[in-house]
């Protein structure tokens, strides 16, 4: 049994450089900000609930990416601001399609910038932001592909209205990022856990990973009313393996 729906979601939600501080003409480098959907996104995953979830576009708006050099570091979970001694910004608004190239696809470069001061860029923020116009028009995430469970298929159209901002520490992962030379090109990451909105069916069901995904389920079973998701608490922004505080409207 085949249908397609379309499911609206009401979530709980270059280039210029911006200098702040007092900075003189000293060294610089290029740093290049990247997104990543992970595996999850390129090559597809069975949900908590046991949906075999394919992904054809995954479309996410971001804006006011933001990149600093903190001492001390910045703690997401303190809730609060990042107060950045170096702050370099991206001053347009992209929209990327986390889904794009194949099974082996890199994370998707955003955007760079040239001539920043060199050092250590250890915090990272952006506005996951609705798009004007384009694919996602009027969402900030648009997600697209295809379920199957049990011998149905779903086309699935999954659209977030919300708007969230996401404060981030350093870059946990196998390499550091955003060390910045002279002359040289460091790189950021901007980090998308889709596990944590569908549950991940490799992990034990008491993982706290799948108690706190909502699964494919409700959007199977909600085809007319939509679903609401509380964004905030889907975690879905992050530095590779570290954190963000998120605040969604």
């Amino acid at each position: 049994m085949k249908k397609r729906i379309f499911i609206p979601v009401v979530a709980l939600s270059v280039l210029s450089i911006i200098l702040a501080g007092c900075i003189g003409g000293g060294a610089t480098g290029k740093l290049q900000l990247y997104a990543n959907g992970e595996d999850f996104v390129r090559q597809g995953f069975v949900s908590k609930d046991g949906w075999s979830i394919n992904f054809d576009h995954v479309y996410i708006t971001l804006s006011d990416v933001t990149a600093y050099q903190t001492d001390p570091a910045y703690d997401p979970h303190s809730e609060t601001d990042i107060e950045g001694k170096v702050t370099v910004t991206l001053d347009k608004v992209y929209t990327i399609d986390l889904a794009e190239g194949d099974e082996s696809a890199p994370p998707i470069l955003v955007d760079e910038l040239l001539d920043v001061p060199v050092g250590h860029y250890n915090a990272i923020s952006w506005e996951m932001a609705r798009a004007e116009s384009g694919p996602a028009d009027g969402h900030s995430l648009v997600m697209i592909g295809t379920a199957e469970k049990e011998g149905q298929t779903i086309d699935f159209t999954i659209s977030i209205d919300e708007e969230c901002e996401y404060n981030c520490g350093e870059y946990v992962g196998d390499e550091r990022k955003g060390i910045l030379e002279e002359g040289g090109t460091a790189d950021m990451e901007m980090t998308f856990h889709f596990d944590h909105i569908f549950g991940d069916a490799e992990l034990p069901a008491d993982d706290g990973l799948n108690l706190g995904a909502v699964g494919f389920e409700p959007f199977a079973e909600d085809a007319e009313s939509g679903t609401v998701i509380d964004m905030t608490e889907m975690h879905l922004g992050h530095v590779g393996e570290g954190h963000c505080h998120c605040q969604c409207h």
